[in-house]
């Protein structure tokens, strides 16, 4: 195994893992949809052979400060949604293998500007394309109380939904919901000593999720991936919370987000995909050395022959 790979950027989660599982064909073409601070795509290139090709993929602007000076390397400033439009501008309508490490970065949680993290107080954006209109500030703002509480106990998963969106509309009639601190404080009542930092987490992902609209691009991903893959391609995807794991899941599975699908007379179906292996978690180790791995699951598939 070799030595984990840091960056200041971030400290790429499940690296040996992820890219040995991709990296059957020393000269085909990959794609990192999630580019981030490189270090993936730095690995993927240390195997890549001569003749190979890497694209990568990101709407952040500072992520695309660590783009790699290699003939083989092209990043793409786009959503990974639309993955087969942008790498068909370059000619390219089949890869060899696809990876995605989903979720925020560590530099990204780290700005207390971008407004992800719970440690910080800053103003609430949580864009992951700054160039987007949709901001956290909006959500917080502008929904109404219904909306909230729905994206709250969906992206959330908060049974206490109903009651944060209220105090958040109550909250809001007196000022602006603006900062981190303006936040705790309207939904203080929920958030009792040993359990806030807990619920807090929940209130943003929930927040951070309808702001970037992550599942619904990772439904978009994901059903381009059969199409995309060359046969005995590999797809190697990194998520960090149940919601996104259950997607990768079900779709590996049944090739169906929601629902079975449709069985001929003898009870059998045809999915495009099939796994390759167990799900793979970090080790201790791994956990020790970045925490926030410890949440991280890897699932990898192939076409299905």
């Amino acid at each position: 195994m070799k030595k984990p790979m840091k960056t200041k950027y971030h400290n790429p989660v499940l690296l040996d893992e992820s890219v040995a599982a991709l990296m059957l064909k020393p000269n085909g073409v990959y794609v990192d949809v999630t580019f981030g601070g490189g270090g993936h795509s730095k690995r993927i290139l240390e195997e890549l052979g001569e003749k190979g090709k890497l694209f990568a993929f990101d709407t952040d602007v500072e992520a695309l400060q660590n783009t790699i000076d290699d003939p083989r390397f092209v990043l793409i400033q786009e959503n990974f949604k639309h993955l087969k439009r942008f790498l068909r501008l370059y000619g390219i309508k089949k890869v060899d293998g696809i990876l995605a490490d989903l979720g925020v970065s560590s530099h990204q949680f780290d700005q207390a500007d971008r407004g992800f993290s719970t440690r910080f107080e800053g103003e609430l954006d949580m864009r992951m394309n700054r160039s987007s209109k949709l901001s956290a500030l909006i959500v917080l703002n502008d929904y109404d109380e219904e909306k909230l509480a729905t994206i709250l106990f969906q992206y959330g998963e908060l049974r206490m939904s109903r009651g944060i969106a209220k105090s958040i509309v109550e909250a809001r009639a007196e000022k602006p919901i603006k900062t981190t601190f303006d936040l705790k404080k309207a939904i203080s009542q929920f958030l009792p000593i040993g359990r806030e930092n807990k619920i807090m987490a929940q209130v943003f992902q929930a927040i951070r999720i309808e702001v970037n609209q992550e599942l619904e691009v990772l439904k978009d991903f994901l059903n381009q991936v059969p199409n995309l893959l060359n046969p005995e391609g590999r797809l190697s995807v990194i998520s960090y919370h149940s919601l996104e794991d259950r997607l990768v899941k079900r779709f590996i599975r049944n090739g169906l987000f929601e629902g079975e699908p449709e069985r001929d007379m003898y009870g059998n179906f045809e999915v495009p995909l099939q796994k390759v292996g167990k799900l793979i978690v970090p080790t201790r180790e791994e956990i020790k050395q970045n925490n926030r791995a410890r949440s991280a699951k890897l699932r990898i598939a192939t076409l299905k022959k």
